[in-house]
């Protein structure tokens, strides 16, 4: 019995020595690239120099070949070839940039067989940036028809306690309210303590996944309304919204896209503002302050929310997907879900259909102080795209760029943007 309690005891020690020492998320050799300016932003017409860097176990390798290209975001390459490292660093100096946007250079390696690659973005007068997408004549009405057909829907909210997810602060539900077709679900989290708070209502990213709701914010005072957007409960096990993300909802920004009326996204923008009205109904909500927050599809939602809705009154919005979708027929990137890149989306119908849901065009209507953040590196989302956007907006505004990002976050980026929210809602 002994010998049998020994071995598993060593199988388990293995077990976990095992993860303790798998592949990190660093690479042996570190390929870095660095815009000469510090803030790697430039004006119109001048010329970026990019210093490579090339390190393996952090000493400067010497008198090896790298090769690089340089092109705009997502458009064909510029220029490329190979220069050769001296003392660990080579330099490589681009075109002059004439527009306003942005200009990558990639650089990669080849070491023990193994090539390493990465890249940095120097932007170009990038508060210059139009967009290149149009506002419809009846954008605003087509939106104040959509939004009367959602008053006449009765919200029926159905909150169902998690007592799992309670804390000692905050009571925790699954909740369901109709929308304009089909129900919106969420995690709501709200004091446990009698009073009248402030909200916030999170917006997802791209996806169909579970969520378990803001607790956090909501102890410090702050009931927090996190929702999907695709008529599904948000508490299911991962593997049916694994079966739908490949099946039934694959792709779904596209769907009925050739149709402004029954497009995808329509419920989903009609659904933000109907978590909105059950925030607005909740008896311990102030009746004053709400904060709209998300990253990606959830940084396009934000802006979305803001400028369809009065009832926002601050915005904090990360990488916004879908804005100036059209920048691909303009000869430079537009933005996430990229889908004016092929023959099967680049129909006029289609085309025509994107203004009505482009970020661009509701972040035109937006009236409310917002706390904007992305990185020059974007590979997602590209920073053409979110400074189109960003450049309409005529509300109080700051944008915080940590440059070498891509579609992530530093903590301190977060911890940014969670101190603005709680600055603004806990004044």
């Amino acid at each position: 019995m002994m010998k049998i309690k020994f071995f598993l005891l060593s199988l388990l020690i293995a077990g976990i020595c095992s993860q303790s020492i798998g592949q990190p998320a660093k690479k042996l050799v570190q390929v870095i690239v660095t815009p000469n300016n510090a803030d790697w932003t430039y004006k119109k017409g001048d010329r970026a120099e990019f210093q490579i860097t090339v390190l393996k176990n952090n000493v400067l390798l010497d008198n090896i070949e790298v090769s690089y290209r340089i092109n705009p975001e997502k458009v064909d390459t510029w220029e490329e070839g190979t220069v050769t490292l001296k003392k660990g660093v080579a330099s490589v100096k681009a075109k002059r940039f004439k527009e306003a946007g942005f200009l990558r250079c990639h650089a990669s390696v080849e070491v023990d067989g193994k090539t390493y690659s990465s890249y940095a973005t120097a932007g170009f007068s990038p508060g210059d940036i139009e967009p290149t997408t149009t506002l419809p004549s009846d954008f605003e009405q087509f939106w104040k028809e959509a939004k009367a057909e959602l008053a006449k829907v009765p919200i029926k909210p159905v909150l169902t306690l998690m007592p799992e997810r309670c804390t000692d602060k905050v009571d925790v539900y699954h909740v369901s309210i109709d929308n304009i077709e089909g129900k919106i679900y969420g995690i709501l989290c709200k004091p446990k303590a009698e009073g009248n708070y402030p909200a916030i209502l999170h917006v997802p990213g791209a996806g169909i996944r579970p969520y378990n709701g803001d607790t956090w914010s909501a102890e410090k005072g702050i009931i927090t309304f996190q929702i999907g957007i695709h008529g599904i409960p948000v508490n299911l096990d991962q593997g049916v919204y694994n079966d739908l993300r490949y099946g039934a909802l694959n792709k779904y920004w596209v769907t009925n896209l050739d149709d402004k009326d029954n497009y995808y996204y329509k419920r989903v923008y009609l659904g933000c503002v109907r978590a909105v009205d059950f925030i607005e109904s909740l008896p311990c909500f102030n009746g004053e302050d709400i904060a709209v927050t998300g990253g990606s599809q959830g940084g396009a939602l934000s802006i979305i929310t803001a400028g369809l809705d009065d009832r926002i009154d601050y915005l904090a919005s990360l990488y916004p997907a879908l804005s100036d979708l059209t920048g691909y027929l303009h000869d430079r990137a537009g933005g996430w879900p990229h889908m004016f890149r092929d023959s099967f989306t680049n129909k006029p119908e289609k085309v025509e259909t994107s203004k009505y849901y482009d970020v661009v065009n509701f972040a035109r209507f937006v009236q409310v102080p917002g706390w904007y953040s992305w990185g020059y590196n974007d590979n997602v989302c590209p920073p053409t795209s979110m400074h189109a956007a960003y450049n309409v907006i005529r509300a109080p505004k700051e944008l915080h760029v940590f440059q070498e990002t891509q579609h992530w976050t530093f903590p301190e980026q977060q911890e940014q943007k969670s101190n603005w929210l709680f600055e603004k809602l806990l004044k």
